[in-house]
């Protein structure tokens, strides 16, 4: 426990305006500049489908056998994913869903029921996301680890952390995701306000960073690369 405070302490100092630590400019930092990862442009980054995790809550149905079916509207407890990333259901048993789309889920459900049914028809929707944390820095109220439960985009996150400080520049915002941590994410938060954009109001997953940007001066090495490092550093102490 200790050592997680002080690897969040040591993060969110590091989390602190560009303008704070524009001194830092040692030969490590410039070393780091020239392998600056590349920046997509919301065109190339597109939403990614969702995919299921723990503490997720599916409702499941089968056409063919309403025991295995909890509708909406019944007192059937929800089929919930485990924290081991398995889910439970008669007659299949236990099957590792973690990172699957609902679509791959029903299409698994549907071909582990077959030795049991003849075409089964079977129907699964997520009716309750599980919490993910993500991590926002820079020109946020609140800057450090936000927990999001109900829903998990970019305008969630931004408002866990305490919305936008004054100096904060809305067109500039930088996604990194934890899986693809080479390519920065450039979100505009400016369209999504003025022109009800939010096609760039991307689904975050566990471990991603936001970083919002102070009038448009962001570096990699000084400004990124220690906040990845850190943040990672905690979910492998917090795991």
């Amino acid at each position: 426990m200790k050592k997680e405070l002080l690897v969040i302490s040591t993060l969110l100092t590091l989390a602190q305006p560009v303008s704070v630590m524009a001194g830092s400019s040692d030969a490590a930092a410039q070393e780091m500049a020239s392998a600056q990862p590349a920046v997509q442009s919301p065109q190339r980054a597109q939403n990614k489908e969702y995919t299921l995790r723990p503490g997720d809550e599916l409702n499941i149905s089968v056409l063919q056998d309403e025991r295995i079916s909890n509708a909406p509207n019944s007192v059937a407890t929800p089929y919930v994913v485990r924290p081991d990333g398995r889910l439970s259901l008669p007659y299949v048993g236990s099957l590792d869903v973690t990172g699957m789309t609902i679509d791959e889920v029903t299409s698994l459900l549907t071909q582990a029921l077959s030795r049991y049914y003849v075409n089964p028809e079977v129907t699964v929707n997520l009716t309750k996301m599980g919490a993910v944390r993500v991590y926002v820095f820079g020109e946020v109220k609140n800057p450090g680890v936000v927990e999001l439960t109900k829903s998990h985009t970019i305008v969630d996150a931004i408002g866990s952390a305490g919305s936008f400080t004054a100096d904060a520049a809305k067109k500039k915002v930088i996604l990194v995701r934890k899986e693809d941590q080479q390519n920065m994410i450039n979100v505009d938060f400016n369209a999504m306000i003025t022109k009800g954009d939010m096609t760039q109001n991307y689904e975050l997953q566990e471990g991603d960073i936001l970083y919002l940007t102070r009038n448009h001066r962001i570096t990699f090495a000084r400004d990124i690369a220690p906040l990845i490092a850190a943040a990672y550093n905690i979910s492998k102490i917090s795991d």
